[in-house]
């Protein structure tokens, strides 16, 4: 397939290296130009692109930035055709986001997402840990392979999500729909907890909604105790440990 990734961070490295490795037609572009992107990011055969060439002929598009972001790609998706299959990887953190009003009012993350882009969307790959994810990928079958929960309202953004999950080295499992994936935000007991696919659907099945923002707010605040700051990348075992303790 023919894939675009918006963002090189943690997600959309990993995204660009493993979808390359499965033989697909990777592009992937960030905010500052092909020119700037990493060439780390490029060693499975991904293209440096454009935001326009990255969303141009796609038969997917993958979403890795700031979730505050988002609203500037919004042109950029007016051409892009109803059956491309769009997917969002990100979270929203208030501090970093600078508070989103209708998310702070209950708004579902992914439907805030979908607004801003006038089209539908699927979530995936938004509750693991970047570490986690670069990491702990395995083969189809391996014992302990961690579960990947995605939400989806269309069958072909479901299925086709599913399928790049488990190519990325995950077992994906259908949280189902895009107005229940607040149960795959942060704070949730499914969130950067590393569950296998025999494991998280009780998790998910498990999430209280008026909890999340609570326990999302004391696992920020516990990572930048640790780490003095709000960009290092915490490694998988510190972080699996802490999710498991404050959301599940």
């Amino acid at each position: 397939m023919k894939i675009g990734i918006i963002g090189t961070g943690h997600i959309g490295k990993t995204l660009a290296l493993t979808l390359g490795a499965a033989g697909h037609e990777v592009e992937v572009a960030n905010s500052r130009g092909p020119e700037t992107i990493d060439i780390e990011v490029l060693s499975t055969e991904a293209k440096a692109a454009t935001v326009q060439q990255a969303t141009a002929n796609k038969d997917v598009i993958i979403i890795s930035i700031p979730l505050n972001r988002i609203p500037e790609l919004a042109p950029f998706f007016a051409e892009v055709p109803d059956e491309t299959v769009v997917i969002d990887t990100s979270n929203y953190y208030p501090a970093r986001d600078n508070g989103i009003d209708s998310i702070e009012a209950g708004q579902v993350e992914s439907l805030w997402v979908q607004a801003q882009l006038g089209r539908p969307v699927a979530k995936a790959w938004n509750a693991i840990g970047s570490d986690s994810f670069a990491k702990k990928g395995r083969l189809a079958g391996s014992p302990g392979r961690i579960a990947i929960p995605i939400a989806a309202d269309r069958e072909i953004d479901r299925r086709v999500t599913m399928d790049l999950v488990g190519e990325t080295g995950f077992d994906a499992f259908d949280a189902g729909s895009l107005a229940e994936s607040w149960r795959q935000q942060p704070g949730a007991p499914g969130y950067c907890t590393d569950l296998t696919l025999e494991e998280l659907p009780a998790a998910i099945a498990s999430a209280e909604k008026a909890r999340l923002p609570k326990r999302r707010d004391l696992a920020v605040g516990a990572f930048q105790e640790r780490l003095g700051d709000a960009t290092t990348n915490p490694d998988a075992d510190y972080g699996v440990r802490l999710s498991r303790a404050l959301f599940m």
